[in-house]
């Protein structure tokens, strides 16, 4: 995303590129020093997987909950695409798609909020941070992108099929 982009883009959307851009920088920096560590000095920090493993999984979830709305997630529309000039059928075809979106939320979500269940009873080795932070994400994610569809579905808004640029 260039700059004129990112100027342009929800406050949301920034905060969550910040934030994946923090825990990119807070895992080069660990893993980074834990190498100079290990080779340069025989030893390492044993946190440092860790906490990359953690930040890896938040950033990645932070990423998809931020592409929804721009539409950056992988999407099929060829065969959507087809049904462009009948109105009736686009629309029932975006709806359903939208409500299987919605049902992946929900199922992604009702298992992450029972690994997190799981995990407040439990620690991480080394960081002796509750386990429930590594699926905690996901949950998370499961509820932004879910909200994002159902507005999508009460304000009826048009399927982006995303072919306003040609294709080489």
């Amino acid at each position: 995303m260039s700059t004129s982009d990112n100027s342009r883009a929800h406050p949301a959307q920034r905060v969550a590129q910040t934030l994946m851009a923090a825990c990119l920088a807070v895992m080069a920096c660990s893993v980074f020093l834990n190498v100079v560590l290990r080779y340069g000095f025989g030893s390492g920090i044993a946190a440092s997987e860790e906490l990359s493993r953690l930040l890896f999984v938040w950033m990645v979830f932070l990423g998809a909950a931020a592409a929804y709305p721009a539409g950056e997630h992988m999407a099929f529309t060829s065969l959507v695409g087809l049904l462009r000039k009948r109105p009736l059928a686009f629309k029932a075809a975006t709806l359903l798609i939208r409500l299987l979106v919605l049902l992946a939320c929900v199922l992604l979500g009702r298992g992450a909020w029972q690994q997190v269940v799981v995990g407040m009873d439990s620690h991480s080795v080394v960081l002796k941070a509750p386990a429930a932070l590594l699926p905690l994400p996901a949950l998370l994610c499961a509820i932004a992108i879910g909200a994002m569809v159902v507005w999508e579905i009460v304000k009826a808004r048009p399927l982006d099929l995303g072919h306003n640029v040609d294709v080489e």
